[in-house]
């Protein structure tokens, strides 16, 4: 018995069958064109976005509302007390309130105080707050502030 030819192929050679191939799975000059523009569409949207935010979020924000908080030392005073100190810097005439926690040596939150910063005419200030334990802490720390 004679081998029969494989299926599919004509004798039109690779070409073709290659033709084919891409014509059926959408694999043409036009579409790769298409693929091209869609990335390169893509691709500016989020520039502009990325650039819109940019300017959006550095230029635009508003530098009034705009403060630190850090920890400078803390002293653990006794079995029940910590001693925490922290700058405050923010502008002049900007109220806030920070909370300031204790930690004991697993770093479970033994002592917290919510504290009042009051507006000053001074951008930096040192700051120190007792706070009161359940029992000895090892640390203490500024959490977080925030504007009131």
């Amino acid at each position: 018995m004679p081998n029969p030819e494989p299926p599919g192929d004509t004798g039109r050679g690779a070409d073709h069958a290659a033709a084919v191939l891409d014509a059926r799975y959408g694999r043409s000059r036009s579409s790769a064109k298409r693929t091209r523009w869609i990335g390169i569409a893509t691709a500016a949207a989020f520039t502009i976005v990325f650039v819109a935010w940019a300017i959006w979020g550095g230029l635009i924000g508003a530098p009034d509302a705009q403060f630190t908080a850090v920890d400078a030392r803390h002293t653990v005073v006794d079995e029940t007390t910590v001693e925490v100190t922290w700058e405050f810097t923010a502008p002049p005439g900007t109220p806030a309130r920070c909370a300031v926690q204790a930690l004991n040596s697993t770093f479970a939150i033994v002592g917290w105080k919510e504290v009042d910063v009051p507006a000053s005419t001074r951008i930096n200030r040192v700051l120190t707050e007792r706070v009161l334990t359940t029992e000895r802490a090892v640390t203490g720390l500024i959490y977080r502030c925030w504007l009131t």
